[in-house]
């Protein structure tokens, strides 16, 4: 009898041409999944660090427009990549693609 022990696609925290999703298809414990594990962990990491920058800059009143629309854009791109984690990890639904 044969049994399939191949698992459902990962979504790989990198886009392919075109800003099409990747994925990786087999065991999970090859080169590509480790280094897809590494680059989650560093996402998630430049996430939280940006996460305390922009506490302190909403704190500081001198802060210019063009500063905190920088900072905005930095915010959008670490959800971006923290919603693909959690779709990538199973946690909920699809997440719907960037209109951009």
């Amino acid at each position: 009898m044969y049994f399939s022990h191949r698992r459902q696609p990962r979504l790989l925290p990198w886009s392919g041409p075109g800003g099409k999703p990747c994925y990786l298809i087999g065991d999970g414990d090859g080169p590509v999944s480790r280094l897809a594990d590494e680059m989650e962990a560093t996402q998630l990491g430049m996430g939280a660090a940006l996460l305390g920058h922009a506490r302190a800059m909403l704190d500081d009143r001198q802060v210019s427009d063009g500063e905190l629309r920088f900072l905005v854009e930095r915010l959008i791109e670490a959800l971006r990549d923290l919603l693909r984690i959690a779709e990538s990890r199973g946690a909920g639904q699809s997440v719907p693609e960037d209109p951009e």
